[in-house]
């Protein structure tokens, strides 16, 4: 073992010497230096372990994201546990399959859910911590001494994080040392992030994006970040002179260009704009160039996998794609056990440090996907075109089979996009009688006179007969989760006897 424990080490190594720097600035003005944050994590290991954390153990955690909360995330790697982070609009009835799925050690909680956490908790000791980083756990880590790092090594795991479960049980996705440093670590090389820059950090943390993407990066360069809550467009927009950098999610973006404030001078100071966790739309691309000079930097990843591609830093950054497999990652999409040729869709498959240790309890979903030679079979369906870039199309539970024939969302759905008056659409599969399936567009409109026959309309001499919607419904919004996802499952439910 070259290292007493393997990720929190690296993420402490950029900050040796600089403990009085900062590392966080609060929105109230306050800051959190380096020392500061890695002291109150050690504090906080203390406690976990007093609380009878020991190396390998659980530490479920459902709070608002505080500097406290990054401290039990880095406490918990300290003592050899496993984080378990959990979206903060998960109900009662959804957290106690998680907790009993994990069976943790400790769960933190925020105070008002203290009592209900309790009967659901199991043997699991509950300690609190609220939206202003107070709690049981706070009061505990001001009252005790700072762990030393328990010994762990690369193929330890670090954390537990449970997909969305769309299409059935949530499963927990085991991310080892390895895997987190190793992505971090190229991520860091890759988008050129240093000490020098200061990060716009509004994503939650409950999420691969915004804890093993946008603080892990920050915290192994060295950088320093603006550390928002929640998203807040007055916020990031009057931060943006001070920053560098911002991570964000499409309706970050989108939003942002909805306020007449942003602008070439505002951003002069920035040099990178980063999205994911969601497709961005190419209008959103072209607007964002025009109204900031920047071309934002879009990339591809999943909780099993944290980053696998990422269009470039320096070079063409294409609309539309997700660029090319990141360094040390390997790509391919495969069709029927085969691979295809470059430009045609199939299912993509990605292998590399980054990529996950299994499905906790769940050896033979683990078996479906993760292959014993390290491939992983990431469900999204995807094109690698002749220069390398590659294009999300789709999941593959998404892919709609309609009289014999394939149909991939995607390809609809940019059609639909360009369409006067439409804001936004989603294609879905629905039961049909005579074709299996019907493809069924729904559309958010931007223009109150907008139809469906129009919709239908300009579109169909750009698409073959049984790629045409069969129907178009008009909405308001489309389903969303925390992350941006459009959530087609729910769409399938509303939609489902349309041709009944």
């Amino acid at each position: 073992m070259s290292e007493i424990n393997h990720l929190l080490s690296r993420l402490r190594a950029a900050s040796i010497g600089r403990e009085a720097e900062t590392f966080a600035h609060l929105q109230d003005g306050s800051e959190v230096s380096f020392g500061a944050l890695f002291e109150g994590a050690a504090r906080t290991a203390a406690v976990l372990q007093a609380n009878g954390l020991k190396p390998g153990g659980r530490v479920a955690v459902q709070v608002e994201k505080t500097i406290e909360a990054i401290q039990i995330y880095l406490g918990t790697v300290m003592a050899g546990g496993i984080f378990l982070p959990l979206n903060t609009a998960y109900t009662v009835p959804e957290l106690e399959y998680f907790l009993g799925d994990a069976t943790p050690t400790i769960v933190v909680c925020d105070p008002d859910r203290f009592e209900k956490i309790g009967r659901i908790a199991g043997s699991a000791t509950v300690l609190t911590l609220d939206c202003n980083g107070r709690g049981s756990l706070t009061d505990l880590v001001q009252e005790s001494a700072p762990a030393a790092p328990v010994a762990r090594n690369a193929d330890d795991l670090a954390a537990i994080l449970y997909t969305s479960g769309t299409t059935g049980r949530s499963k927990g996705a085991m991310l080892s040392h390895k895997n987190l440093s190793s992505n971090s670590e190229m991520l860091c090389d890759f988008w050129r992030f240093t000490k020098d820059d200061v990060l716009i950090h509004a994503l939650p943390i409950f999420h691969t994006h915004g804890l093993f993407v946008a603080t892990n990066v920050a915290l192994l360069s060295g950088a320093s970040v603006v550390f928002l809550p929640k998203f807040d467009a007055d916020v990031i927009l009057d931060a943006m002179p001070m920053a560098t950098a911002l991570m964000g999610v499409p309706t970050f973006y989108t939003r942002l260009l909805a306020d007449p404030r942003l602008d070439r001078q505002r951003a002069k100071t920035m040099r990178l704009f980063i999205s994911g966790s969601a497709p961005l739309l190419v209008d959103t691309h072209q607007q964002w160039e025009a109204r900031t000079g920047h071309r934002i930097l879009e990339r591809y990843g999943m909780t099993e996998t944290n980053m696998s591609t990422s269009n470039p830093y320096e070079g063409d950054r294409r609309a539309g794609t997700v660029g090319f497999p990141l360094p040390g990652v390997e790509a391919k999409v495969m069709l029927d056990g085969t691979e295809v040729p470059k430009g045609e869709a199939g299912v993509l498959w990605v292998r590399g440090d980054n990529v996950f240790q299994g499905y906790w309890q769940m050896p033979e979903k683990t078996a479906e996907e993760l292959m014993d030679d390290g491939w992983f079979i990431t469900g999204d369906l995807a094109r690698i075109d002749s220069d390398g870039y590659v294009t999300i199309v789709g999941r593959e539970k998404d892919l709609v089979i309609t009289g014999g024939f394939n149909v991939y969302p995607k390809e609809i759905e940019s059609l639909i996009d360009e369409v006067d008056g439409v804001l936004e659409s989603a294609v879905i599969g629905v039961p049909h009688p005579d074709f299996g399936e019907a493809v069924v567009a729904v559309v958010v409109a931007q223009d109150a006179d907008l139809t469906g026959e129009a919709v239908s309309s300009a579109i169909e001499t750009d698409l073959a007969k049984f790629k045409q919607p069969k129907a178009v419904r008009l909405v308001d919004k489309l389903p969303r989760n925390t992350m941006g996802k459009v959530q087609k499952n729910l769409m399938r439910q509303t939609f489902n006897d349309l041709f009944s």
